[in-house]
């Protein structure tokens, strides 16, 4: 496993090599001790798996406050997706910067989100599967969210932004007083 940075301070893509013969091939998806320095002391707590069946479909753009703040581990497992992250951390060097990374299935690439930014992602195929690992489990009053098409933010998704939940369709604009999240 290879962690690369990014331009978001604390956001890595993790490159994992894949072995393959005549049958296939096998990789290795998580490794604590290959991701303890990304991690910084954090354990997997939670596994989640999403289904999205339509291109075009956005779901997010979410996070935990603390004291349940969560890094994230994201993969594609089927189809390809443009996933996003914006930097939420009050004092931040890149507060409110955004940035989109395309991940697809087979490409062996996943990537860290830490504490303090929000994240979603647009499906850029039908049937897009995501695997996500949480190291905090999913506390509903700890939720926090903003919406897809923040102009505070004003995310370049690649194709017209569609299927949202009503949930999604919610979530507040940033205040202009809005300073950023406390960790």
């Amino acid at each position: 496993m290879k962690t690369l940075p990014t331009d978001l301070p604390g956001v890595l893509l993790i490159e994992t090599d894949r072995r393959r013969d005549e049958r296939g091939g096998f990789a290795r998806w998580f490794c604590d001790s290959d991701l303890a320095d990304a991690l910084q002391g954090a354990t997997i707590r939670q596994i989640n798996h999403s289904h999205t069946v339509q291109r075009g479909s956005v779901r997010g753009m979410h996070f935990q406050h603390a004291p349940h703040a969560e890094k994230k581990i994201i993969r594609c497992l089927t189809g390809k997706i443009f996933d996003v992250v914006v930097d939420l951390r009050r004092g931040s060097p890149t507060f409110l910067a955004w940035r989109g990374f395309e991940l697809e299935a087979g490409d062996d690439r996943a990537l860290l989100i830490p504490e303090g930014c929000a994240h979603g992602f647009q499906a850029l195929t039908d049937e897009v599967q995501m695997l996500y690992l949480h190291t905090a489990p999913y506390t509903p009053a700890a939720e926090g969210a903003l919406r897809y098409d923040d102009p505070r933010v004003a995310i370049a998704w690649p194709l017209p932004p569609q299927n949202l939940s009503e949930r999604d369709l919610q979530h507040p604009l940033l205040g202009a007083d809005f300073s950023g999240i406390s960790l």
